[in-house]
């Protein structure tokens, strides 16, 4: 074959607009339940949901997503992309309608845990058909694109979260899926072909299970840990418990000879690096933005609505910016974009940390959009390294890794850094309700939510608890921000050491091809 031809698909560029269709159900979710907070933590229009409930509800999603993500990449690969892209599609409408009338928060949690499996057969594949459908030098562009996508559904999320929350109940924020997912599947069906690992790996379900019951007890551990005190046994146990199953996860995929996740990746710099810059980041970003929403809407007292257009900046950067990232790679070199982004981020988040009460909300602004900026440059280089590094047919186990690093960094980010802003709110707001009624103390000393509630039922008394349960949670947000721009900047260091800059060729992916993936499911 001829250097110059092209070995994409004829229809490529339709079929990628259809996985940015499928794709913006799965993060158009997330973005829209981060203005949906509040309500959901309101007794009266919403669940009444806890601090820990609310960390749940997304971590149950999240969790599930990262741990079905190796077996669904690998199952795609076997019994078709196309095939698993409807039955994640499918899913993931019937836990949106389930969710949307879920009567607790425990059945909105079970439900948000369904849409994981759906979300998790539905990402893969995304990126596996992207590979096997495009040129490799079209690739960079390609997903390019898809990062765009994810930019996107950040900016139509939240708007579109608080325009239906202004209008209608808070189930309607998961009800919208129910039309995506309905064109969606319509346009999966009609335009996107099969497509076949030639060579696939058997399923690894032990590692699956492992993988599943080590994040979740160590989130558990973390969450509760945050909610109620970390002076229990029973807290210890989940997170040293959960630690220890992971262990046993790790040297099982080591010595299996069909591996859900083959650690021997982890050797090669130009695949872990950027690896571990994508969980670093989404560890970082996922929990600014958790917590970030209490802040605009109850300390700062915007609407769920104004509160999407304030995520704007955020969200308009990175559509601007990921897709001219391959190009700045190519100008200026992997590491030293990669530098910048991640300098960016971590100025951004760290800024969190001199906000409050008063800061003009422009200044806030000010601080998305340069996280925006900064992630934009992160993760379509990083994508990008990550999926080169492997051959095409190898592309489920590419997309696995990356997305269920970014899943379980961003678990993890909103478990640790709502654990330390819950710790940090509890201790900072004991002394202001030592006075207060014991069911007024418990609320209030719970979350910021349950202090305004509370406050509303204290008449005269409930101005001085808002104030000081605003202070409070201010300060407890300047200790997760900081938290937050230490993990961030951490990549940085990542970068510099393993990221190989302008001089390295395409060269070193073969590294990690051929007879030495033999094993890798």
């Amino acid at each position: 074959m001829e250097p110059h031809e092209n070995t994409g698909h004829p229809r490529r560029w339709a079929i990628l607009g259809v996985l940015v269709v499928s794709l913006l159900v799965v993060v158009l979710d997330n973005t829209i339940l981060n203005v949906a907070l509040r309500t959901l933590a309101d007794p009266v229009h919403g669940l009444g949901a806890s601090q820990g409930e609310l960390e749940w509800s997304i971590n149950s999603y999240t969790l599930v997503f990262a741990g079905l993500l190796f077996t669904f990449g690998v199952l795609g690969d076997r019994n078709g992309r196309r095939r698993f892209l409807l039955i994640g599609l499918a899913l993931f409408g019937l836990a949106s309608l389930l969710s949307a009338y879920a009567q607790s928060p425990a059945q909105l949690i079970a439900a948000r845990a369904l849409m994981g499996v759906g979300g998790a057969a539905i990402m893969p594949v995304t990126l596996s058909i992207i590979s096997n459908v495009f040129d490799p030098r079209e690739r960079a562009r390609a997903i390019g694109i898809w990062a765009g996508a994810v930019g996107l559904a950040v900016a139509i999320g939240p708007i579109l979260g608080g325009a239906l929350l202004e209008s209608f109940w808070w189930g309607s924020v998961f009800l919208i899926n129910v039309p995506v997912v309905t064109i969606g599947l319509v346009l999966v069906a009609v335009l996107v072909p099969e497509s076949r690992d030639p060579h696939p790996g058997r399923v690894d379900l032990l590692g699956v299970l492992l993988s599943v019951v080590g994040l979740v007890a160590l989130t558990y551990g973390i969450i509760d840990g945050g909610e109620h005190g970390f002076g229990r046994p029973t807290v210890w146990a989940a997170i040293v418990g959960g630690l220890a199953v992971l262990a046993w996860f790790i040297a099982h995929e080591r010595g299996s000879d069909h591996p859900s996740l083959d650690v021997r990746l982890f050797r090669v710099p130009r695949f872990a690096a950027p690896v571990a810059i994508v969980g670093l980041v989404f560890f970082a970003a996922m929990g600014v933005l958790f917590f970030s929403s209490f802040y605009l809407q109850l300390v700062r007292g915007y609407s769920p609505l104004e509160t999407g257009l304030l995520f704007l900046p955020f969200a308009g950067a990175q559509l601007v910016f990921a897709p001219r990232s391959a190009a700045m790679v190519r100008r200026y070199g992997g590491k030293a974009v990669a530098v910048v982004g991640l300098t960016l981020t971590s100025v951004a988040l760290g800024a969190f940390a001199v906000v409050d009460e008063t800061t003009p909300i422009w200044i806030v602004l000010l601080f998305y959009f340069l996280q925006g900026v900064g992630m934009a440059n992160i993760m379509p280089p990083a994508t990008e390294s990550i999926m080169s590094a492997l051959p095409r047919e190898k592309a489920g186990v590419g997309s696995a890794v990356s997305n269920t690093i970014r899943q379980i960094g961003s678990a993890l980010g909103v478990a640790v850094l709502g654990s330390v802003l819950s710790a940090s709110y509890r201790a900072n707001i004991a002394t202001a309700v030592d006075a207060l009624p014991a069911s007024a103390r418990d609320a209030a000393t719970e979350s910021i939510s349950g202090a305004y509630a509370a406050a509303a039922q204290l008449g005269p008394a409930g101005p001085r608890l808002v104030a000081a349960a605003n202070e409070s949670y201010v300060s407890a947000m300047h200790w997760a921000a900081g938290l937050a721009a230490a993990v961030a900047a951490l990549g940085i260091l990542v970068v510099l050491r393993w990221i190989p800059g302008r001089a390295a060729g395409p060269s070193a992916a073969p590294a990690v091809g051929g007879r030495e993936l033999a094993g890798t499911a």
